[in-house]
């Protein structure tokens, strides 16, 4: 069973930041419960269809941008906290955020992403 740091990993390299869809699709399937709800500023997604189109139209959105953890993944019990970076390789983050995911019978139940102004 996975821990929580990796989880929160899974969540943010092997599926946001994976822009090839099989792959994507087979670290949805082992990281998150059927039902996984995903909820950011602009839409909550219930599943795991939605969360891969979720997470293509971002890729789609910001081609040549990639995310990076910013941090300590901080876990407490069953809840994991992981902030992020995401813009050009190599270059200063577009979009700073950060994820709370909610873990339940070793897997991610729901995912709530907030983003960073300051």
């Amino acid at each position: 069973m996975a821990t929580i740091e990796e989880l929160m990993t899974a969540n943010l390299l092997e599926v946001f930041n994976e822009r090839d869809g099989e792959r994507r699709r087979e670290a949805i399937r082992r990281t998150y419960a059927s039902d996984v709800k995903f909820a950011d500023p602009d839409e909550i997604v219930v599943g795991h269809d939605a969360l891969d189109a979720k997470a293509q139209g971002i890729l789609d959105g910001a081609p040549g941008f990639v995310f990076t953890p910013a941090g300590t993944t901080y876990v407490n019990n069953d809840l994991g906290y992981l902030t992020w970076n995401f813009g050009p390789e190599g270059a200063p983050p577009v979009v700073r955020g950060v994820d709370i995911a909610l873990v339940r019978d070793g897997v991610i139940a729901s995912v709530y992403t907030l983003l960073l102004t300051d």
